[in-house]
């Protein structure tokens, strides 16, 4: 069963597209790509609200999910969401095979 979790980013003065950029440009995003179990991650702009990008993040298990969320890549997530002052918004999404 898969999990896919919409996690919209929201700041003000551009940051939200700031921390996206951060995010790849640092390589962030394609250490997460590459983590086990990973199936989607993939940021989207909103087109009627500059100041939120949305975050499609897909997970092929919970234990997949779970060893994610214990990385120190999550470390390296949250300092970015302080430097840029993000508020965060999370859907999470089980689909059923």
């Amino acid at each position: 069963m898969s999990f896919t979790i919409n996690i919209y980013y929201t700041g003000t003065d551009g940051n939200a597209r700031k921390f996206a950029e951060e995010m790849i440009s640092d390589g962030t995003v394609e250490r997460i790509r590459g983590e086990y179990g990973n199936e989607i991650y993939e940021y989207f702009y909103p087109v009627d609200d500059p100041e939120t990008v949305l975050l499609i993040d897909r997970w092929k298990d919970s234990d997949a999910l779970d060893r994610h969320h214990k990385s120190d890549i999550m470390k390296k997530i949250a300092e970015l969401r302080t430097k840029y002052k993000l508020r965060m918004r999370v859907e999470k999404y089980t689909e059923f095979k």
